[in-house]
């Protein structure tokens, strides 16, 4: 008499496995490849259609500018570093990036915990730390072909636009501390949702809404006559020194580095201690 016996086999598992063994990092980045590009191509258009606007700038510009908006970059446009500072890199893009963090960095770990994912990931040989960090780095390279995305299209219409005053190095700087802003709130995100276990909205709602919170403190601080709050947020490290005119600023930039590096950290250390079934 022969007995079979037949083992059944959890769909995806064996390429889940696969994945583990060579490198979650390749793998987060496939799954979120559409992700990453739209955010990519749409942050790029609309900074490119934002600086196109600077030919059509003239004196009276700078006079129909509400005073309450001055702090977030619109006490120049009329140059064009100082209109960029203002219409690009101090409103909207630094924002899209910010949601970019927030939107990504919830999905690194919180999505995974919510839907049961994250017991199945950690049922292979890989470490919690491993987890996170390669779900992080994957994270990064978005946000770096976000930056690329926005430093290519400004530079295709340099000429164009009338941007020439502006260095490609000015150029350069700037996109590298739009980068920095964006890895930092997703290590924000990221964090959160390794240290409080909270669902993927949660963890979204919380980053974007401090985000929005600093960015405003950092735009009206001026107005109530407090520029020291400015020192609180990190968008002041982003855009403060002016990198457009003067380049790189290795002050600020190591502290967005120094801050993200202590964000992930924390959140990896938690991750580690954390009972996953609470």
């Amino acid at each position: 008499m022969t007995t079979t016996t037949s083992t059944t086999t959890v769909p995806g598992s064996a390429a889940l496995a696969r994945a583990c063994n060579r490198s979650l990092f390749t793998k987060t980045l496939y799954d979120n490849r559409r992700v990453f590009t739209v955010w990519a191509v749409a942050t790029g258009l609309l900074a490119m259609m934002y600086a196109g606007f600077y030919p059509q700038i003239n004196a009276d510009t700078m006079a129909a500018v509400p005073e309450a908006m001055r702090g977030f970059g619109l006490n120049d446009t009329t140059t064009a570093a100082g209109y960029l500072q203002g219409a690009v890199f101090g409103l909207l893009v630094p924002l899209l990036v910010t949601f970019y963090g927030a939107a990504t960095g919830a999905r690194m770990i919180s999505a995974d915990e919510d839907s049961g994912y994250l017991d199945l990931l950690l049922a292979h040989p890989i470490s919690r730390t491993r987890l996170l960090l390669h779900r992080y780095a994957a994270l990064a390279t978005g946000a770096a072909v976000i930056a690329a995305a926005v430093l290519g299209a400004l530079l295709a219409i340099r000429t164009s636009a009338g941007l020439d005053t502006i260095t490609i190095a000015g150029f350069t700087a700037q996109a590298l501390n739009l980068a920095l802003l964006s890895l930092l709130f997703g290590a924000l995100a990221t964090a959160i949702g390794a240290v409080t276990g909270a669902g993927r909205a949660i963890v979204f709602g919380t980053t974007a809404g401090l985000g929005v919170a600093t960015y405003a403190l950092h735009g009206f601080a001026p107005q109530i006559g407090a520029d020291w709050l400015r020192y609180l947020t990190p968008f002041h490290y982003y855009i403060g020194g002016q990198p457009l005119t003067h380049g790189f600023q290795p002050a600020d930039i190591a502290i967005l580095t120094v801050t993200t590096t202590v964000l992930i950290a924390a959140g990896a250390w938690r991750l580690n201690h954390r009972d996953l079934g609470r």
